[in-house]
């Protein structure tokens, strides 16, 4: 993991996304506060935490002491997601709120103004290697209008079944940050394979 945080690190990542599920909220366990603490001394890269986990609250603390830069929550696992988002605020991170898939986007209308980053789920969360929901883009779209007509300074980040195929349309829908793990990771090169991401994002008028 080391090594490839590295080599992330000189292929020129803008963010370190770490995926943290807790075999609750989503089917699939991963990693901790202790990984994300490795990582954190691997890498100047900000670390963009994403957790995908029940009662997200009672593990914010420990993400921000481990080295996270942001910390995501789901609107969907956080009934207080007011209270999160301050939370998250106070520890000296950035705030981001994630919708799954079949999350409206008028779950936000009350919090928009609160927070520094919208993760757009494009897959159900849980395992990576799957097909892009394509739909999403619509949302993206949506949301894009949203917080431009509230003037409203969050990023948009995009997650699931992002390739160099599709990431242009997702970002002239008005995405701000991809993520890409099986688009990236499953290439020989990680430097080419972000290149070529990278490359892809060139729109053509």
């Amino acid at each position: 993991l080391g090594e490839q945080i590295q080599e992330l690190t000189k292929a020129g990542a803008d963010y370190i996304h770490v995926d943290v599920m807790d075999g609750h909220f989503v089917p699939n366990i991963t990693i901790g506060p202790l990984v994300v603490e490795s990582v954190k001394k691997q890498t100047t890269i900000p670390l963009d935490v994403h957790l995908m986990i029940e009662n997200p609250m009672k593990y914010v603390k420990e993400f921000s002491d481990a080295g996270a830069n942001i910390i995501t929550v789901h609107i969907e696992a956080e009934s207080h997601i007011h209270r999160a988002v301050n939370m998250i605020k106070n520890l000296g991170c950035k705030a981001g709120v994630s919708l799954n898939p079949s999350t409206s986007l008028t779950m936000l209308d009350e919090i928009l103004s609160e927070i520094d980053l919208v993760l757009v789920m494009s897959v159900n969360p849980g395992f990576g290697g799957q097909k892009f929901i394509d739909s999403s883009i619509n949302k993206i779209k949506r949301l894009r209008k949203m917080i431009d007509d509230r003037e409203i300074d969050a990023e948009i980040e995009v997650d699931g079944g992002i390739t160099a195929e599709n990431v242009s349309t997702v970002v002239k829908a008005g995405a701000d940050v991809i993520v890409a793990g099986y688009a990236i990771f499953s290439k020989p090169n990680i430097t080419e394979a972000i290149k070529e991401i990278r490359n892809s994002t060139i729109l053509i008028s």
